[in-house]
């Protein structure tokens, strides 16, 4: 078993390792959305679906050898793939749709090795349960999915502040290319390693195949978690708090439920489970009703996290309790793989599409109440469907309405008092207006999860004030009017938002606007004026900014804004050398860069005076403390990059800011190395 086992445990680390691996280094080329995650996930569930239905044919219609050899044939084949670094012609080229272009990188980077290595637990512990008689392997799956969480936070901790992306791809590629040499080692082993047992004794002792509810039953059961892990990801990380690493909690929780039921029968006892089940399903709607209880963001968080855990465990818990008999274990795991892909499918692709806000959040827990509502009729159906057990079947029935109902009554509460909600695949955005309509102070602004993204006063008067971030007394503000009043302006801003950069463009001035969001875009120009009404000649630019930047010619900017925000913090991507060195690459030598740094998790400062430091640069801050109950302006921090001789000719503009000094032991971030970890703020 030890072989077995070893195998296993590599194929399902090496699993877990390069989905961190090969998302970090494709984010930067999809603007650092968390919905590049999403979609990467949705390709690894459909690909651990290919795998084990391939398991399940390769071991059901095969004979013995011919399983091995053709499996150890494609394992060789899949060494051609190495290494798993992507091709730069993946790179997006426009405003294109980027799901279906992640989906066929990723295929074609990654597809052949993801591949045999999800076929590797299902398959080895068929030919385990074959080769030894009698022998039930599935806590050979919690090993597995042990592995899994080991590389998941090992990733974080210590890959990636130890490794670039180039290093990571390599040496990954070599512990695959182990693990191929490991695995064949096995499928040459048990060619001929298979116990001699009687047709007749093997057909008396297996009981009979699974019936087609049954089936349904263990997809809907596993489709639930892989919903709510994907939804309750997305409610923390946009409508709760854009806490980096935040993602990790529901998958860690997620796959620790796996482990639990699955090693042993002793956890999952349901005396304990499903009243906590119910406890938690009632919470979560209690939490978000109108009166619900007023948490600290802490509280929120862990209650949301508990919650999936306790939903998790249940729906594993019952799929663990029906799990057939070995010579079906093919067909349990690749119903397990349809629900995990349905569930997926549905957040990743169909929810983006078709709904206008996170409905698949409520949707999850509603789903999950009523699979596992079904998962007690199946078990205890000779007792709910007569008698007392059918009144019982009856109110659990109401209860589940009344449940949905109170759910569709949250959802319109969110939506309320929204002039807008509209969703694609980098997030939900919301408008509203807030004020009294009689007062001067009434104000529009663009909300993207609990992130505030720019807004404008609504009488007329006031309508061209540059408000929230970009006062004038903010960095950028300063930046943009410490230049010559009587001299023409090049602006560049990556990041629209509502557009109230551009209320600075005097006639005369060029603004050149980079955004990779076509429905921000949208909005700003049909909800705000700041773009109409703006004096200068102002161009928006569609797609990732680096990408349409490295194609365009010097723009002989004077001024560069960086005000691109994935959640609370600037995108990787932009912060790194390479990226400095493009920004000079369009800025003239006398120009000033601004870097919007502002956000309550990392401290970025050391990241952005390093990569200063690196261009031959110096930094200044700008720190403005203001509270954000100010009618007109944020506390902000930015960091304004320029030559010596630009800081001495504008002194005087530039007395608030604070000369940096280079951090010690500081590794400057390139686009194959960044360690967020290193940056997160202590409190």
């Amino acid at each position: 078993m030890a072989l077995f086992a070893l195998t296993i445990f590599l194929s399902s680390f090496l699993l877990f390792q390069v989905q961190p691996i090969i998302a970090k280094t494709i984010l930067p080329w999809f603007g650092g959305s968390a919905a590049v995650w999403n979609t990467c996930m949705l390709f690894f569930q459909a690909a651990l679906l290919g795998g084990y239905t391939y398991a399940h044919l390769l071991y059901d219609k095969l004979p013995n050898k011919r399983q091995s050899l053709t499996h150890i044939a494609l394992l060789l084949l899949s060494l051609l793939a190495l290494p798993i670094l992507p091709g730069a012609s993946w790179k997006p080229q426009g405003a294109e749709d980027p799901a279906l272009r992640i989906l066929g990188l990723l295929a074609a980077t990654i597809g052949l090795p993801y591949f045999l290595l999800s076929t590797t637990g299902p398959l080895l512990q068929a030919w385990y349960s074959r080769a030894n008689a009698g022998a039930v392997p599935y806590r050979l799956f919690a090993l597995s999915n042990f592995a899994s969480l080991l590389a998941l936070i090992s990733y974080p901790l210590y890959v990636e502040p130890s490794l670039d992306s180039t290093r990571q791809a390599w040496i990954w590629s070599g512990g695959y290319a182990v693990f191929v040499l490991v695995c064949a080692g096995v499928a040459w082993k048990v060619r001929s390693d298979v116990a001699a047992r009687p047709a007749a004794e093997e057909e008396e002792s297996v009981e009979p195949a699974p019936a087609w509810n049954r089936r349904l039953l263990w997809v809907g059961l596993a489709a639930c978690p892989s919903v709510l892990l994907l939804a309750v990801t997305t409610h923390l990380t946009q409508d709760i708090a854009s806490i980096p690493f935040l993602w990790i909690v529901p998958l860690v929780l997620y796959l620790l439920s796996f482990i639990l039921t699955f090693e042993t029968s002793k956890i999952y006892w349901r005396w304990i489970w499903l009243p906590l089940f119910a406890a938690s399903l009632a919470g979560m709607v209690f939490i978000e009703m109108d009166k619900g209880p007023d948490l600290t963001m802490v509280q929120r968080i862990m209650a949301c996290a508990a919650a999936m855990f306790v939903c998790a465990m249940v729906c594993h818990g019952e799929l663990a309790s029906l799990k057939p008999h070995p010579k079906y274990l093919t067909n349990f795991y690749v119903a397990l793989s349809v629900g995990g892909a349905l569930g997926g499918l549905f957040v990743g692709l169909f929810a983006p599409s078709f709904f206008n806000a996170y409905h698949e959040y409520p949707i999850g827990w509603w789903l999950t109440f009523a699979l596992v509502l079904a998962a007690m009729a199946s078990r205890y159906g000779n007792f709910l469907l007569k008698g007392k057990g059918l009144a019982v079947l009856t109110i659990l029935l109401a209860v589940l309405g009344v449940y949905g109902g109170a759910w569709v009554n949250v959802q319109k509460r969110f939506l309320s008092g929204y002039r807008v909600t509209q969703r694609n695949f980098y997030g939900t955005l919301r408008i509203e207006d807030e004020g009294d309509f009689n007062d001067k102070t009434r104000v529009r602004q663009l909300l993207h999860g609990v992130i505030n993204h720019g807004q404008q006063f609504l009488t007329p008067e006031r309508r061209r004030e540059a408000t929230t971030y970009y006062c004038r007394e903010s960095g950028v503000g300063t930046a943009i009017t410490a230049r010559n009043e009587f001299l023409p302006q090049r602006v560049g801003v990556i990041g629209l938002g509502t557009g109230t950069l551009s209320t600075y463009g005097r006639i005369g001035d060029e603004y050149h606007i980079f955004e990779i969001n076509p429905l921000v875009l949208q909005l700003a120009r049909g909800e705000f004026t700041f773009l109409s009404e703006s004096r200068s000649a102002t161009k928006v630019h569609l797609g990732d900014a680096r990408l349409s930047l490295e194609r365009m010619e010097p723009l002989g900017l004077d001024v560069l804004a960086v005000d691109a925000f994935s959640g609370d913090s600037v995108p990787v991507h932009l912060l790194t050398k390479e990226a400095m060195e493009l920004y000079w690459k369009h800025l003239n030598p006398d120009g000033m860069l601004a870097v919007h740094i502002s956000n309550r998790y990392l401290d970025l400062e050391g990241v952005v005076q390093t990569g200063a430091r690196a261009t031959g640069k110096i930094a200044l801050e700008f720190s403005d403390e203001r509270e954000e109950a100010d009618e007109v302006c944020y506390g902000s921090t930015w960091i304004l990059v320029m030559n010596e001789a630009t800081r001495k000719a504008h002194e005087g503009h530039l007395a608030a800011g604070k000369l940096m000094e280079s951090p010690a032991n500081f590794r400057i971030w390139t686009d194959s190395f960044s360690n967020l970890i290193g940056v997160l703020r202590a409190k």
